[in-house]
């Protein structure tokens, strides 16, 4: 794991390496083990590195080919490279570290492009070849590693951080209008979009070319949307569909496992830490520490997950640590956790200070279960929707019930305070305008208030949330449920949940594992897809341990990973008003 920064100016001259060493020094947490800047005419790479495998020096990047042709730099990790690694080995190639960037390497010197489909794992690099001039940035399929790009009147810079690249001082601060409105509307900037006019996300799945200082136009090598898109009616056993999820998940996890370093593991009471904390232990880790934050404020209420999580540790004979975190070191920290949000968003804090308790124990791999709900269909959402859509539709068909329903949405708005509810009764007729009717944090009317008359008039012509949607997801399958999950895994997972889980833990030196958020397992759950919807509890997954989950884990009330910030931010200073979004995002664009 690493933060990776490369420039391409337009002009054939070798450019000041200054501004890439202040981008660099912002990203010294995701990478205190090593720092590297190669430079060539037309062409400055730069990364910093945290050492998981091969922690010798040898394995450090910049990185060049053993032809000398192709160098490289790389964020992320691919977990089967020791299988790649063979089969290069098997044709002739010859390897001077066991890394898995010298891997990368080999083998786009034997496919190009092609390589891509064949990696497993999280990943954003850029290669430079040497002999055609011309750079080849990528990022894996969910989006799991950020690679960030800033066209300039001068070049291409690309670098795993939006600070990072604000950090050169070679880009203004021109706000992207549609992104700060999608953190008005969401939580999180949506891509293709960032805070700042001037950089934009490689969009998950895609690769580019850059030659001369100028960017090609992206293209996708790969839409995890395609995966329910295309996904038909499954007739297979109660028996088979578990066998199935069962197997697929324990090689996840194993292909998860791959360190030089020992390993913990985010424990929580829920279904989605303990069943990878089972699997883990059955994978064979060693020195597996499971951490629990902890709050005074929850302590004997349903919230407090420690006494939960000790049960499950001891359950899976895992060591377990415990780490509270009190009202003062969130005020305390709260500066710097601004300072690593790398766009503005809702969520994260709580990753952060999970990620402060791993570091503090001395790991540097950290296993999370992020992404369960989306795969295995465990927000109440997945049938609340589909039952609320169904329902519009029949009540649209009798006359004068539209006009009920839109008033009925108003009075609930003003019970409530949230305007959302007033485009109940438009937005309901859709599974895309329910879902946006379920996730939104602000109506359309209150950019007036957050952002400004004239500029939320630019966002908001023609709004329609379905639109939104497609833009951030694709186009979705017809079946409910498989919409939904395309859905969240292409918008809060990959826009928050992903994003928030980079910062907060690089921002500790740790690098964020996340075995339910893998290409490779989507695509072998694929033909079980459609049968998920009918497994409440997300039990899928929590059988898929050989000790399968104690029954009062899998019966427990859901929690999600929260914090008590909202009586915690009563005591914190921020520019605008305590607790509103408006401050929140001026403390970490500043």
């Amino acid at each position: 794991m690493c933060g990776l920064i490369a420039y391409f100016p337009m002009a054939a001259s070798t450019p000041s390496a200054k501004p890439l060493a202040r981008a660099l020094e912002r990203m010294r947490p995701r990478g205190p083990d090593d720092e590297g800047i190669w430079q060539d005419e037309g062409v400055t790479l730069g990364r910093r590195r945290l050492a998981i495998l091969d922690l010798d020096r040898r394995a450090a990047q910049p990185m060049h080919s053993g032809c000398g042709r192709y160098v490289r730099v790389l964020n992320g990790e691919i977990y089967n490279f020791a299988s790649l690694r063979t089969d290069l080995q098997a044709k002739g190639t010859a390897f001077r570290t066991i890394s898995n960037t010298e891997v990368l390497l080999a083998l786009f010197a034997e496919e190009g492009k092609a390589m891509l489909p064949k990696l497993h794992g999280m990943f954003a690099f850029v290669i430079w070849d040497k002999l055609a001039r011309r750079a080849f940035p990528a990022r894996d399929p969910y989006g799991i590693k950020p690679l960030y790009v800033a066209s300039t009147r001068d070049g291409v810079l690309l670098a795993s951080q939006v600070k990072a690249l604000l950090a050169t001082g070679l880009l203004d601060r021109a706000p992207d209008l549609r992104g700060e409105a999608g953190f008005w509307l969401l939580g999180s900037v949506p891509e293709p979009h960032t805070w700042y006019r001037d950089i934009r996300p490689l969009p998950a799945g895609h690769c580019t070319r850059i030659e001369h200082g100028r960017m090609a136009e992206s293209r996708r090598w790969c839409d995890i949307g395609d995966v329910w898109r295309s996904s038909a009616e499954c007739r297979l056993s109660d028996a088979e569909i578990r066998e199935g999820v069962r197997a697929a998940l324990r090689e996840s996890v194993s292909r998860h496992l791959v360190a030089d370093v020992p390993v913990a593991v985010f424990l929580s009471g829920g279904i989605d830490s303990g069943a990878l904390a089972g699997m883990i232990t059955e994978a064979g880790a060693r020195d597996v520490a499971g951490v629990t934050i902890a709050y005074d404020e929850f302590t004997g209420r349903h919230e407090d997950e420690a006494p939960v999580a000790a049960r499950l540790a001891a359950h899976y004979g895992i060591r377990h640590h415990v780490r509270r975190v009190t009202h003062d070191e969130f005020l305390t920290d709260l500066p710097r956790i601004f300072a690593a949000m790398d766009q503005p968003s809702i969520d994260g804090i709580n990753t952060w200070h999970a990620s402060k308790a791993v570091a503090e124990r001395g790991y540097k791999v950290v296993v999370s279960g992020v992404g369960g709900d989306e795969l295995f269909q465990g927000y109440e959402s997945f049938r609340q929707l589909p039952r609320m859509v169904a329902y519009r539709r029949r009540l649209g068909r009798i006359p004068g019930a539209s006009s009920l329903l839109a008033l009925a949405g108003r009075l609930q708005a003003r019970r409530s305070g949230k305007a959302r509810w007033k485009h109940a009764a438009d937005w309901s007729r859709t599974i895309a305008g329910a879902w946006w009717l379920r996730r939104s944090v602000h109506a359309p009317e209150d950019l007036l208030r957050l952002m400004g008359r004239e500029q939320a008039e630019l966002t908001l012509r023609d709004f329609d949330p379905a639109s939104w949607v497609e833009t951030m997801s694709g186009p979705l399958p017809d079946d409910p449920a498989l919409a939904l999950a395309q859905i969240e895994s292409t918008t809060y997972l990959r826009n928050q949940l992903l994003r928030d889980s980079d910062w907060a833990s690089m921002d500790h030196s740790v690098e964020l594992r996340t075995p339910l958020v893998d290409a490779q397992l989507l695509k072998q759950l694929q033909p079980l897809l459609p049968a998920f919807v009918r497994y409440r509890g997300k039990v899928l997954l929590a059988e898929a341990p050989e000790r399968v989950l104690p029954r009062e884990i899998v019966g427990r009330r859901k929690t999600g990973f929260g914090i008590p910030v909202g009586r915690w931010m009563a005591g914190a200073t921020l520019d605008a008003e305590n607790g509103d979004s408006r401050g929140w995002a001026s403390e970490v664009a500043r």
